[in-house]
């Protein structure tokens, strides 16, 4: 089984930026964020897969950025502009197979990460 450990998550004012990073402790392929407000339905974020292929949630497109280190089995998600609406906890998931042609619905990955608060101050 592999597992996620994300870190990164914190509190920011409106505009400011965070870092999120999530190491994997086997071999991924296709690994996403997502994140959930209370109340909401989880939300796709981001997704890359070996291929170097990105994916991105049109409400963060310019603003948030998915990276990775595949040497560390890392990925990670720069977000930068960050809006009061971004607050929720972000999760990082994962599965085996490639992302294709765009993010995965959460219940088509295998493993998740134990979430990260992101809270973002007006």
């Amino acid at each position: 089984q592999v597992q996620l450990v994300e870190s990164g998550g914190g509190s920011v004012s409106s505009g400011g930026s965070l870092r999120l990073s999530c190491e994997a402790s086997g071999y991924t392929n296709c690994m996403g964020w997502f994140r959930q407000a209370p109340g909401k339905e989880r939300e796709a974020i981001a997704a890359v897969d070996r291929s170097r292929t990105t994916f991105y949630a049109d409400s963060v497109k310019g603003r948030f950025t998915i990276s990775r280190h595949y040497a560390k089995n890392t990925v990670y998600l720069q977000m930068d502009k960050l809006k009061p609406e971004d607050t929720a906890m972000f999760y990082c998931a994962a599965d085996r197979s490639w992302c294709w042609d765009k993010i995965p619905a959460p219940t088509w990955f295998t493993h998740w990460g134990q979430g990260t608060q992101v809270t973002v101050s007006s």
